[in-house]
C-alpha cells in the first residue's frame, strides 16, 4: 500500500520499490514506474498501485480420479505481474488518494483466476488416472500439467500476468482410503519386524547357548586345574613332611651324638675333680695333722705358766670388743663394799 501523507490541501505519495505506481490527471499519464514520489491533487488525480514482486499463491482443492476415488491436491503457485499497465487496464487496482489502500480486490481476482485454471487442469489428468498410480506418480504428473497450462492459457499474458513456477505439495485420498492403502504395508512392516525379531532372539539365543558352553568348558578346565593344583599341593606337602622328618632325624642324631658327648666329657670332668678333691683333701689332712703335732710338741716343752699365759692371750683375743662400759650406783656400791672388807681382813 502507497505512504500517502497530506499537506495544505495537496498530497505526497512515496511507493515502494516493489510497486508499480500510475498516476492520470485529465486523461494523461503523468507518472507512471515503481518507487515513485510525487505531489498531487487529490480531487485531479486518478491513481492505481501494481505490486510487480513474486507471490505465492497456495491452493486447495478435490478431484476424482478414475476408479472413482476422492483425492485432495495442495498446490503453490508463484506468479507476479509482468505488465502492469495492462493489469491495471484488466482489472481495479486504484488506490485512494486520502488512504493509498485499494479500492477493490485485485489480488483475489487474480488468486481466483489463477485456482480456477490450475484446478481445471489437474481435474482433467487425474480423471483418467487411477488411485494408486495417482499416488505414485501423480504428484508429477499434476505439476507439469498445471504448469503447462497455465502457460498456455491465453487469459493471464492478455492480463499481464506471468506464471514462474509451479509446486505439487501432497496428493492425498480420504482418511478411510488411506488407511485402508496403509494396511497391507503396515502388515508387510509388522511382518518384517517380527521376522526381525524372530531372527534377533534366535541369535541371542545361539548366543547364549555358546555363552553356557563356554562357561562350562571352563568350570571344567577349572576343575581339572584345581584337581591338579590339590596333587600338587599333596605332593609338595608329603615331600615337605618327608623332608622334615629327614632333617628332624639328622637333627636328633646329632642332638644324641652332642649329649653323649657332653655327658662323657662331664663325666670324665667329675672324676676328675673328685680325685683332685681327694687328693686337695688328703693333702690338707696331712698338713694339719703335721701341725698340730708340732702345736702339741711345742705346748709340751713350755711350762705351766706360759701356757697359762698363753691362754689367757688367745681368751683375750677371741672376746668381743667393748667400746664403753656403763657402771650403776649400785654395782659400785657393792664393789666398793667388798673392797673395803678385805682391806679390813
Amino acid at each position: 500500500m502507497a505512504d500517502i501523507t497530506r499537506r495544505l490541501g495537496w498530497r505526497h505519495l512515496r511507493g515502494a520499490p516493489t510497486a508499480h505506481i500510475r498516476h492520470h490527471r485529465g486523461g494523461k499519464l503523468l507518472h507512471d514506474g515503481p518507487g515513485l514520489s510525487f505531489w498531487f491533487r487529490a480531487l485531479t488525480a486518478a491513481l492505481s498501485e501494481v505490486p510487480v514482486d513474486d507471490r505465492e499463491l497456495a491452493m486447495t482443492f478435490h478431484a476424482r480420479t478414475s476408479d472413482f476415488q476422492d483425492v485432495a491436491v495442495q498446490a503453490t503457485v508463484t506468479y507476479r505481474i509482468s505488465d502492469p499497465a495492462v493489469a491495471a487496464a484488466r482489472l481495479d487496482f486504484s488506490v485512494d488518494p486520502d488512504t493509498g489502500a485499494w479500492r477493490g480486490t485485485p489480488l483475489e481476482q487474480l488468486g481466483t483466476l489463477l485456482t480456477e485454471t490450475a484446478q481445471q487442469h489437474a481435474l482433467d489428468v487425474l480423471a483418467r488416472t487411477p488411485l494408486s498410480a495417482a499416488l505414485v506418480d501423480g504428484v508429477t504428473a499434476v505439476r507439469e500439467r498445471i504448469a503447462s497450462g497455465l502457460a498456455g492459457e491465453p487469459r493471464l499474458p492478455a492480463t499481464g500476468i506471468e506464471v514462474v513456477a509451479v509446486r505439487v505439495v501432497a496428493l492425498r485420498p480420504e482418511p478411510e482410503v488411506e488407511r485402508a492403502l496403509r494396511t497391507p504395508a503396515r502388515e508387510q512392516i509388522q511382518q518384517e519386524a517380527d521376522r526381525a525379531t524372530y531372527e534377533r532372539r534366535a541369535v541371542a539365543v545361539e548366543r547364549e547357548r555358546t555363552i553356557a558352553e563356554n562357561e562350562l568348558a571352563s568350570q571344567i578346565e577349572l576343575a581339572r586345574r584345581e584337581e591338579q593344583l590339590v596333587e600338587q599341593r599333596g605332593t609338595n606337602a608329603r615331600r615337605e613332611a618327608e623332608e622334615h622328618a629327614s632333617a628332624d632325624a639328622v637333627r636328633a642324631e646329632a642332638e644324641a651324638a652332642r649329649t653323649v658327648r657332653l655327658a662323657d666329657a662331664e663325666a670324665t670332668r667329675s672324676v676328675r675333680l673328685a680325685r683332685a678333691e681327694a687328693e686337695g683333701a688328703r693333702e690338707v689332712g696331712e698338713a694339719r695333722a703335721q701341725a698340730q703335732a708340732a702345736w702339741l710338741r711345742v705346748h709340751a716343752e713350755v711350762d705351766v705358766a706360759t701356757l697359762h699365759a698363753l691362754t689367757g692371750t688367745r681368751l683375750a683375743e677371741n672376746l668381743p670388743r667393748i667400746d664403753s662400759v656403763t657402771v650403776s650406783p649400785d654395782v659400785l656400791t657393792g664393789l666398793l663394799a667388798r673392797l673395803g672388807a678385805r682391806e679390813q681382813e
